[in-house]
């Protein structure tokens, strides 16, 4: 397939962003779209997903006026959608059963109506997936890497990251003193599907005793060792910190409910598992806390704000220079593409030789293992 087109033919763009919102997403519409209308193009914002190119009521024009003052705006002025996948869509039937029903062709049919010329996705790796089957069907597509859980290969980083990590490092903070008070262990749950970025640097930060991820399957033996182990040197509180991905050796995700069509299954469960556990080997009292959507909402960090805006523009840059089908990325101290396949043909996960694991077993912090 050519990944390339004539930028001189370029007239109308269009806006979408999928999945889970992130702290940044205004700050890459309003870049992204201030680009492009400086350079002549008609801006469009597709709402909710890929829903405005099913029903023309989501399909809203992007004007200067529109994006004004949203930098700093946590949430996405587009709405988004983490179920709906065009390739999977849950539609009901007469007898009232749910099927998935592939409706994509419906989709690149009204992208072609609109006479789009690109579509910029900013995703993260279910949405960018989604975004590279429509480059298969002749989209032309730039993608923008959008996470909390910076997950996405190919980039040192994915705005959203940030303001979710200093989130959780604040919330880890505040528990310290009443963990402290009542001489109990607090476990905190935080995001992280498949990889434990979250937890593992706010846990560091935020000087937990316990840090659970992913990419460590735990023994609760050896968590209650350190807990344990603290309370026999007279510190009688611990803190445990737990990706929402984490589970322990020969064990399962664990899950809350059903999995849905049309979206991946609903985690939950794993710090309410760990704080159990801990209070049966240890007899000590016992707390645990989900952070859940607090990590998603409110307004990005400043390092969020900015890596927006040059993801954005980069977008523009990129397209303007003739390239499609490829993915912005943060390879500091520049911004630069790399083709979508290669961002989403395998997770990024927490190497278990890094130095931020390495960091944090030289600060006596169990992971589990």
């Amino acid at each position: 397939m050519d990944e390339r087109i004539d930028p001189t033919k370029i007239k109308r763009i269009a806006i979408n962003t999928g999945g889970g919102d992130a702290p940044g997403l205004n700050a890459v519409i309003r870049a992204a779209t201030l680009a492009a209308l400086e350079r002549g193009w008609e801006v469009y914002g597709i709402r909710h997903g890929y829903r405005g190119l099913i029903d023309a009521q989501e399909f809203v024009s992007l004007t200067a006026d529109s994006v004004h003052g949203i930098t700093h705006l946590g949430g996405t002025i587009l709405g988004t959608a983490n179920k709906g996948n065009p390739f999977e869509f849950p539609t009901k039937r007469a007898d009232g059963e749910v099927e998935v029903t592939d409706i994509s062709d419906t989709v690149v049919r009204t992208f072609h109506e609109k006479k789009l010329d690109a579509l910029v996705c900013i995703g993260g790796d279910g949405s960018l997936r989604i975004a590279q089957k429509f480059i298969n069907k002749g989209m032309p597509i730039i993608g923008v890497p959008k996470t909390i859980d910076n997950d996405l290969s190919g980039t040192v980083i994915t705005f959203g990251f940030d303001t979710a990590v200093t989130t959780a490092t604040e919330a880890i903070d505040k528990l310290h003193s009443t963990a402290e008070a009542h001489e109990r262990v607090m476990v905190v749950e935080v995001m992280g599907r498949y990889a434990g970025w979250i937890a593992l640097e706010s846990g560091i930060s935020g000087t937990a005793d316990v840090i659970l991820i992913p990419e460590i399957p735990f023994d609760m033996e050896k968590v209650a060792e350190k807990i344990k182990r603290r309370e026999a040197s007279g510190r009688h509180f611990s803190i445990v910190v737990v990706a929402e991905g984490a589970k322990p050796i020969g064990g399962h995700l664990m899950t809350r409910g059903p999995k849905e069509a049309g979206r991946e299954v609903l985690l939950g469960g794993a710090g309410q598992y760990v704080a159990g556990e801990i209070a049966r080997l240890t007899g000590k009292e016992t707390r645990s806390l989900v952070l859940g959507h607090l990590q998603r909402g409110g307004g990005p960090t400043t390092f969020d704000r900015l890596l927006g805006l040059r993801f954005g523009t980069a977008a523009i840059r990129a397209l303007a220079d003739g390239q499609i089908n490829v993915m912005v990325a943060l390879d500091p101290p520049r911004v630069k593409t790399i083709p979508l396949t290669k961002a989403i043909e395998t997770m990024k996960a927490v190497p278990l030789d890094s130095d931020v694991v390495l960091t944090a077993r030289s600060l006596d912090i169990c992971l589990g293992d």
